[in-house]
């Protein structure tokens, strides 16, 4: 059913976006509810489905670490209240489908520190009502059909609720996605084939001016040193829409902030960052009215070549994202599935699609991908982000795809990357030069071109080793630092690498990849 429920929300996704008007109208509640629906949808493709609490624990577990946006950690948590309710059952009759749906709208209350009705808060209580209406044929189909009722009725309530709703007469988009939700497991009960995408015509966020929104700001944390209230604490001057969760040793948060570098550092020193977002609300709230711009043209225009580049850390994102590209969320540890690239490549309006994995680990999928798009996409093997970056560089969608690849992959190839990050488990590691290098779990490690090759001391000096020993007359050095490195660390190390190689342009920027303390491209 949640399966199910996933694709029928991604039918409906774009809709979902068109209504999207509060606590900001950024136009992305549909497409974070449905991220956060397939990384559940991925942790149930690998649970034990004879096991319910298998399948519990892959609904909580998959909507926590998928969670994006603020509609998104609702959900996960609406999900952990419905995941909780089912683990001890054998099977799932009409009053565990009802308890389910009450713990959800519970949980998913409890999670939020200013609940605000209007909001899908709203209509997952009226789902959880509507599903406990008693009647003596019950079924699990009726208890959907009376949840969907209820739903519903407080859905169509949502504007006089919300101001925002009304000045702009849609009703909540969060909720709506819920019910699309709800709507899905039941057509999945019923066998009935995914509707056709309705057509949009027009954008609830056009009738707000362009303002000056901030950041989108999330984080997925491991091995808190601190409770989640403490964490709680610490976010909460740094802005609002603020939501901390977490379970199983994660904590997981968002925020919309002004200061999403120094937001990220202050987490940073409280655990293991796993996942880190930033999206700016300004720039997304710019390209939906370029879509509703869109909308309004007879015949969409079709480009000689798209871009798809798997990524994560919010300065390379944004730097992808100048270059043409569309993103898919992932890298190490991370691997995007191959219908993740699928669905990206499909979103893209061009007669053919380049692939940029940017992670050996993901480049199998990446092809993978390429046969199932039966010749609309092509992959460039990058193997690490600067050679991902090297690869956009050379990207233009007004030159046909076939003509793009060779001039791509040279300009991937000619990239270096470094990569400082730390050991996972402690090892003893003989490298290509001859050296042997003996490393305790969390030691800092220096990657070159994804090859270990450096050991010990701190990251700044892991950049500096590795420039002296392998800098080989490049031009630009960029610096991309992690999300638990400080403003203050990446400009002293810029400094630093100016002082030792005066004869090089560096430059330097904050949001790099997750789980890496900095990422170095020498071109």
């Amino acid at each position: 059913m949640l399966r199910y429920a996933t694709d029928w929300l991604g039918v409906y996704r774009e809709q979902v976006n068109a209504l999207n008007v509060y606590p900001v109208p950024d136009g992305d509640t549909g497409t974070n509810m449905h991220l956060t629906m397939q990384s559940v949808r991925r942790e149930l493709d690998t649970c034990d489905e004879n096991s319910m609490p298998g399948v519990a624990r892959a609904i909580s577990y998959g909507a926590l670490l998928g969670a994006r946006g603020n509609s998104g950690v609702i959900l996960s948590q609406l999900l952990k209240g419905f995941a909780e309710t089912i683990k001890d059952v054998r099977e799932i009759d009409p009053a565990t489908l009802t308890r389910a749906f009450q713990a959800a709208q519970k949980v998913g209350y409890g999670a939020v520190m200013k609940p605000v009705e209007g909001t899908i808060l709203t209509v997952a209580r009226g789902v959880a009502e509507g599903a406990a209406r008693p009647r003596e044929t019950d079924t699990a189909e009726t208890v959907l059909e009376q949840a969907l009722f209820r739903g519903q009725e407080l859905l169509d309530q949502t504007p006089e609720m919300l101001p925002a709703l009304k000045q702009a007469g849609v009703i909540d988009s969060g909720g709506q996605g819920y019910l699309y939700l709800v709507q899905g497991m039941l057509a999945a009960l019923r066998g009935e084939a995914l509707p056709p995408a309705p057509e949009i015509t027009s954008y609830a966020q056009e009738q707000f001016e362009n303002e000056e929104f901030g950041y989108c700001t999330e984080f997925l944390m491991s091995h808190a040193t601190t409770s989640i209230e403490e964490i709680r604490e610490l976010v909460t001057p740094f802005g609002d829409s603020l939501l901390v969760v977490g379970a199983e040793g994660y904590v997981k948060g968002h925020i919309h902030t002004n200061q999403p570098d120094e937001l990220l550092a202050t987490v940073g020193r409280h655990g293991r960052m796993l996942k880190t977002k930033v999206e700016d609300m300004s720039e997304q709230h710019t390209e939906i009215l370029g879509m509703a711009g869109a909308s309004a043209r007879a015949e969409e225009e079709i480009q000689p070549s798209g871009l798809v580049a798997v990524a994560n850390g919010y300065g390379l994102v944004k730097l992808f994202r100048s270059l043409g590209a569309r993103i898919v969320s992932g890298g190490q540890t991370a691997n995007p599935s191959v219908q993740d690239i699928v669905d990206a490549v499909r979103s893209v309006s061009a007669e053919r699609v380049v692939i940029l994995p940017n992670n050996k680990n993901v480049l199998m999928a990446a092809e993978k991908a390429m046969e199932l798009m039966e010749g609309r996409a092509v992959v460039i093997p990058t193997r690490t982000l600067g050679q991902g970056i090297g690869a956009a560089l050379n990207f233009s969608a007004d030159v046909p795809a076939a003509d793009l690849v060779d001039a791509m992959t040279d300009a991937a190839r000619a990239v270096t990357t470094f990569e400082v990050t730390r050991a996972s488990r402690t090892t003893n590691i003989t490298v290509k030069d001859g050296r042997t290098l003996d490393i305790a779990e969390g030691d800092v490690i220096g990657l070159i071109d994804d090859e270990l090759t450096q050991s010990g001391g701190t990251p700044e000096q892991s950049v500096l080793e590795m420039l002296n020993r392998h800098y080989a007359g490049q031009e630009i050095v960029t610096v991309f630092s992690g999300p638990q490195k400080t403003q203050e660390d990446l400009d002293a190390l810029s400094a630093s690498i100016r002082a030792a190689f005066p004869m090089v342009e560096v430059e330097a920027h904050a949001g790099g990849p997750d789980l890496y303390d900095y990422l170095v491209t020498l071109e």
